[in-house]
């Protein structure tokens, strides 16, 4: 892949000047405006224009225009000369927009002709450039380039989020906290097992980002508004010069000028991606917030991501934690636009997609920034291992080793589970721990207790017998911090 586009498709979202308002003077047009007599209304200008969001897009129209211009130069649209002209102007052009300097005009419409009229002002061959293609195709070329970019920027804020998971695991292995159903204390677990429980989520995550960036893969540049064009294009050079090829860079082409314009369904799969990995970091979220209240006591949360009470001095408030959680809800909605946006819509292209960009782009922005808030918030984590001990310490957290105890005996399973469930309601009734009934009253329940059954209720010796795979056994959890420090390695190879 050539340098410029690896380049641009790292490029992260710049800061951008302020649009200008003005409007076209009355003896302008619009670059459509050869059939109109009238200009449009201001109201309609500032109704229609894009420009606003969709000029962030810069990079990669600029890196698809120089590509389109060298294909033209290849088939003699333009001179060699003309071809470099263009080139080189886009690039001062991106230049100017990274430096801030370039004057955005709303009366322009887009992205795509407020480039091409800065462009044409220095190079007056530019006015051949939209030779062969249409906005439509355009705009999908540089959709397709901002999804891969996207994709690329994601999967290594979750790389990083992994890292730092993979990290507190390590550090806390040692440390058991009940595991939870109903929000209820069900089994002892490993810290770690349960840290690494949200790794597993964000890989999924990272596979899902990966299956958007691979649909994007594919160049509809020469699709033109929806059926191509008659002059001789060469569809597979831009497609190579912009990096859309296969593993053995052969080109890869979108396959119906119709559906290539149309097609949304990458945003909508781009935007589903963000709304999982969504639910992901604020059920994370939820998890640290429940820990660090009083009542659980299990960690505390670092300054830098905590707020205080205007009101109560004593409070320190999970603030980034409870945006991460809200911030989700956002995600869905975007998805939710999205599906809502594109089901009435005939083909090819209507001026309703027009409002497919701010979404997505929102969905990119919001899911970057809760990555990278949540590994800043796990990374500063201290675990009060004191707490976790004693939330561990009752004999009930292990009443399920109790019943496979009597398994082993023979009993059956039902009637194992039966005669625990007796025990624990005969402790209860008591008001003492299960392990402070003495063996007659255990085995007037059933015979088969014996005298060692005490010996069963320990948290640590539950986890030292779960080390089948996938258990939080000590020796599996530690051989699966290794296997993850592995994979993220090699991720950086």
């Amino acid at each position: 892949m050539p340098e410029d586009v690896t380049r641009l498709l790292l490029l992260q979202k710049r800061a951008h000047p302020a649009i200008h308002l003005g409007i076209m003077e009355k003896h302008e047009q619009a670059t459509w405006g050869g059939r109109f007599h009238d200009r449009p209304s201001d109201l309609m200008v500032r109704f229609s224009e894009s420009v606003s969001f969709d000029r962030r897009l810069a990079p990669f129209d600029i890196l698809g225009s120089r590509a389109h211009a060298a294909m033209l130069g290849k088939i003699g649209v333009l001179t060699g000369e003309e071809a470099d002209a263009i080139r080189g102007g886009l690039t001062a052009i991106l230049e100017e927009i990274e430096a801030g300097k370039f004057v955005w005009d709303e009366a322009l419409e887009d992205v795509h002709m407020n480039i091409e009229r800065a462009l044409t002002v220095n190079v007056p061959a530019a006015s051949k450039l939209h030779t062969a293609r249409s906005r439509n195709d355009q705009v999908a070329t540089d959709m397709r380039l901002f999804f891969k970019s996207a994709c690329a920027s994601i999967e290594e804020n979750l790389h990083h989020l992994l890292s730092v998971i993979v990290a507190l695991a390590d550090r806390t292995r040692s440390v058991t906290v009940p595991g939870y159903t109903h929000l209820q204390r069900a089994q002892p677990v490993s810290l770690a097992h349960h840290l690494l429980a949200y790794a597993e989520m964000f890989a999924r995550d990272r596979g899902r980002f990966a299956v958007v960036a691979e649909h994007a893969n594919f160049c509809p540049l020469g699709s033109g508004a929806l059926a191509g064009t008659t002059l001789p294009i060469d569809r597979e050079f831009v497609a190579r010069e912009l990096g859309f090829v296969d593993a053995d860079g052969e080109p890869r082409l979108t396959r119906n000028s119709m559906d290539a314009v149309a097609d949304r369904d990458i945003y909508i799969e781009f935007a589903a991606a963000c709304a999982v990995c969504g639910t992901h970091f604020s059920r994370v979220a939820e998890d640290l917030i429940l820990w660090s209240a009083a009542e659980f006591n299990f960690i505390h949360l670092p300054e830098a991501f905590t707020t205080g009470s205007s009101l109560m001095p004593q409070k320190k408030n999970p603030d980034s934690l409870e945006l991460v959680r809200g911030k989700s809800a956002r995600l869905q909605g975007n998805l939710h636009t999205l599906l809502t946006l594109v089901k009435g819509l005939p083909l090819t292209y209507n001026r309703d997609l027009q409002e497919d960009k701010p979404p997505v782009f929102d969905s990119f922005d919001q899911t970057v920034a809760c990555l990278q808030v949540l590994a800043g918030t796990l990374d500063g984590v201290e675990v009060n291992a004191a707490a976790c001990a004693a939330a561990v310490c009752d004999p009930g957290l292990v009443a399920t080793d109790l019943v496979d105890f009597l398994v082993g005996q023979g009993v059956a399973f039902r009637d194992a589970h039966h005669a625990v469930g007796r025990l624990v309601a005969q402790a209860e009734a008591a008001g003492v721990p299960m392990n402070e009934l003495t063996d007659a009253q255990a085995n007037e329940i059933c015979g088969e207790f014996g005298s060692g059954w005490r010996d069963i209720l320990d948290a640590e010796a539950s986890l030292a017998k779960r080390e089948g795979i996938g258990m939080p056994g000590p020796r599996q959890v530690g051989s699966e911090i290794a296997r993850w420090r592995e994979r993220l390695a090699e991720a950086n190879r």
